[in-house]
């Protein structure tokens, strides 16, 4: 299929930086998400957003509606939680995530109605402040992955101007292919929402970008951008080289726009506003709707899962209730996955609710283990020519074994994104992305003695 310049696909503005070439597995791309029935509870985590953590507002014994706001906090940056199935609350308690930390939670033993809150409505939306308002009472975070709060992403900070938003579409993550379907599924979704980001942000310039291993999503989004773009609504596709971590914040910006993110800023600072296309996609659905996030698609693939496939689940559904779905396991698994293969976490078990930010679940049989034996590193310099922050990650790694913070200091390991392109490249199997991560703690550390 022709991917030719027309008059709504607009060339990369810049060659990739570092990255690197993985193979793309996308098993479940002709699978549009099935939706899954009530799971019998959902545990739901308070730390499901980067920030400050929710206190309930339900008590044991409480019976909700899908969509009741169940525990909210005053802090600035955290997004309320909504009950993703109408039941009754069994316990408030504490569950383990994936990363390991232990979060205060809330259990609903679901009626299988999944009735709605009779609160529910669309919000009422005059001025951008009633628009970022609503989108916070929605719950949203950025469904890519990262978990920022939507809400403080489009407030722009006083003093900055944003005339770009860049709708990343890039998923350049193996496996996953939930926001490929996204775009060919619901993407007049995408259409509203982007031109309601814009109406209310005042923002000149609309480029969606995407990697060209996605065809079909190309095709799809030139007839949307077709059908907008006039002098006033300014929407381009960029079509992206498939490489890994393109879909990543500052590495985007640069290929879609030639802009740099100096190191500490933000994409406000380069006048860029990047947001996932599902999170796009549920703003109109939401301000449509008045429904808030309670549940989301992700991708269940791997050679030990049964039926890989897309699916549609409540948040707080408990993995291995999904995974059943698809078929259980066909093999043992010896890795299981919640994320991409790059930057997903392991998890222990499939005893682990479902995250509003989890857009994969992947699980391995131990066919598929390529464990390096780690060596001495050969100064070969791979991890430098893959990092796109244009780090040096075998120094690093030195100084961060050696506790030498004096001369990690200046090498800049907090611009890591943890992306995994250094130790994917390495020959000698070193793992460097556990010492970016050492080197950063021992920043942290020292910041905070301060």
């Amino acid at each position: 299929m022709s991917l030719k310049r027309t008059g709504v696909i607009r060339k990369a503005a810049a060659k990739p930086r570092g990255g690197v070439a993985v193979a793309h597995h996308k098993n479940t791309a002709d699978m549009p998400a099935e939706r899954l029935p009530a799971p019998p509870t959902v545990i739901l985590p308070m730390q499901q957003h980067i920030g400050a953590p929710c206190e309930p507002v339900v008590k044991v014994g409480d019976t909700v509606g899908l969509g009741q706001l169940i525990a909210d906090s005053e802090r600035p940056v955290s997004v309320p939680i909504h009950a993703s199935v109408s039941g009754k609350v069994t316990a408030i308690g504490e569950t383990p995530l994936p990363n390991g930390v232990i979060s205060p939670s809330i259990t609903i033993e679901s009626d299988g109605e999944m009735r709605l809150f009779e609160g529910i409505a669309p919000p009422k939306i005059e001025t951008k402040e009633d628009f970022i308002k609503a989108v916070r009472d929605s719950g949203l975070v950025g469904l890519g992955g990262a978990g920022f709060p939507a809400h403080i992403k489009l407030n722009t900070p006083p003093g900055k101007e944003v005339d770009t938003l860049i709708v990343n579409v890039a998923e350049c993550e193996p496996f996953i292919t939930v926001d490929y379907r996204e775009c060919l599924d619901n993407s007049w979704d995408v259409l509203s929402g982007i031109c309601t980001i814009r109406e209310f942000l005042g923002i000149k310039n609309v480029i969606i970008a995407i990697e060209d291993n996605k065809p079909l999503a190309v095709e799809e989004l030139k007839k949307l951008a077709a059908n907008s773009c006039n002098a006033k609504e300014n929407i381009q596709v960029t079509v992206l080289k498939s490489r890994y971590p393109q879909g990543a914040e500052k590495v985007i910006i640069h290929a879609v726009t030639g802009r740099k993110v100096p190191p500490g800023k933000l994409p406000a600072d380069a006048g860029c506003l990047v947001m996932n296309v599902a999170s796009v996609a549920f703003v109109a659905r939401y301000l449509k709707s008045g429904k808030s996030l309670t549940s989301r698609s992700l991708t269940v693939d791997g050679s030990a899962i049964a039926e890989p496939k897309n699916v549609r689940v409540p948040i707080g559904t408990d993995i291995g209730y999904i995974i059943e779905h698809c078929g259980g396991f066909k093999t043992d698994p010896y890795k299981l996955l919640m994320g991409g293969p790059m930057m997903g976490l392991a998890l222990i078990g499939p005893n682990i609710p479902l995250l509003k930010q989890n857009n994969a679940i992947l699980a391995f049989s131990a066919n598929d283990r390529r464990t390096k034996t780690e060596r001495p590193c050969i100064r070969c310099g791979r991890c430098v020519k893959a990092c796109p922050m244009l780090l040096t990650p075998f120094a690093i790694a030195r100084f961060a074994r050696t506790d030498n913070y004096e001369k990690l200091e200046p090498l800049g390991a907090t611009a890591c994104m943890e992306c995994g392109c250094c130790a994917y490249a390495c020959p000698s199997g070193i793992p460097l992305v556990q010492y970016m991560r050492l080197a950063k703690s021992m920043h942290s550390e020292q910041e905070a003695k301060k």
